[in-house]
């Protein structure tokens, strides 16, 4: 009599077999890494698929300058403790620029995320570009495929993928066109939890409650990782509250919760109760009238 996987363990395995699949059929791969929760666990599924070797592909961090500070670290750390190559890309002109997320909304994602991307993936050649998005997060990312198809200029069209009956994927590539890869696509926000707590996986500090300097916008609570960039509105005043992170982006666009989860364990309890999205942190993702679904048709991961 054969046993049964457990929730967890059948998605692990689905997710190494994703890995190995696309590494088979790929020239150059390469994994994209923000340091977040979904991608620190990513990386570590990873390691396990390709133990005792090491993961055949560099790390990617497209580095908008207006990064949590902490993250930075932990991304530094991560790859250094691993062994992982770690290429951080950032758009320069636009950083001497100043473009910011206070001025500048969707052009700033544009210049500051999205094409920096396209320029990183195309600079190196990468045809299979690992990522961490999950299906649960947002709409759109629900309508893609485990092996999602680019064509030239890394467009995106949601009506032309291909079938994916029974977990089986066509990996072949025609001239111009890159596969963004998504092997965590079926879990859950409280799977990804759940397994970096039964897996001892180290997380940004970010995600654990702490007290941290806040300002109250937009209905959301902004921290203020840098004081000399932060810009005040009239009337606003930071003050210190005991908040963590659901989901993280550029900090002026990314929303904390009051919490008191200091662990993984109480991190599990609260998503478990929790009713709201975790991307109803992500200030930027309806800046100006765009969309998600719109940014991922022109590029965006």
């Amino acid at each position: 009599m054969t046993a049964r996987l457990s929730h967890l363990a059948r998605l692990e395995s689905e997710s190494i077999h994703i890995l190995r699949e696309a590494v088979a059929g790929a020239s150059k791969p390469v994994m994209l890494f923000s340091a977040g929760k979904d991608s620190t666990v990513l990386a570590h599924l990873a390691l396990r698929a390709f133990f005792p070797g090491k993961p055949p592909f560099p790390l990617l961090h497209i580095d908008s300058t207006w990064e949590f500070q902490s993250l930075l670290e932990f991304r530094d750390g991560f790859a250094r403790e691993h062994g992982f190559e770690l290429i951080v890309h950032a758009n320069e002109d636009g950083r001497a620029a100043g473009l910011n997320p206070f001025d500048h909304g969707d052009r700033y994602t544009w210049e500051m995320r999205t094409e920096p991307l396209k320029a990183a993936l195309d600079a190196g050649g990468y045809d299979i570009i690992f990522g961490g998005a999950r299906r649960d997060e947002e709409k759109s990312r629900a309508k893609e495929r485990v092996f999602s198809v680019r064509n030239a200029g890394h467009v995106w069209d949601p009506k032309q993928q291909r079938p994916e009956l029974w977990h089986l994927y066509n990996t072949r590539l025609s001239k111009g066109q890159s596969a963004r890869v998504f092997p965590l696509s079926n879990w859950t926000e409280t799977d990804i939890w759940a397994y970096a707590l039964t897996k001892d996986i180290a997380l940004a500090p970010l995600y654990l409650a702490a007290p941290r300097p806040v300002v109250e916008r937009g209905g959301g609570l902004i921290v203020v990782d840098d004081e000399t960039r932060m810009r005040l509105l009239p009337g606003e005043r930071p003050e210190i509250r005991t908040v963590r992170f659901r989901t993280l982006g550029c900090w002026p666009v990314t929303g904390a919760i009051e919490s008191g989860a200091t662990d993984l364990v109480a991190v599990v309890r609260e998503t478990l109760a929790a009713t709201g999205s975790e991307r109803q942190g992500r200030i930027s993702d309806g800046e100006d009238g765009g969309s998600l679904e719109q940014k991922k048709r022109e590029g965006y991961f």
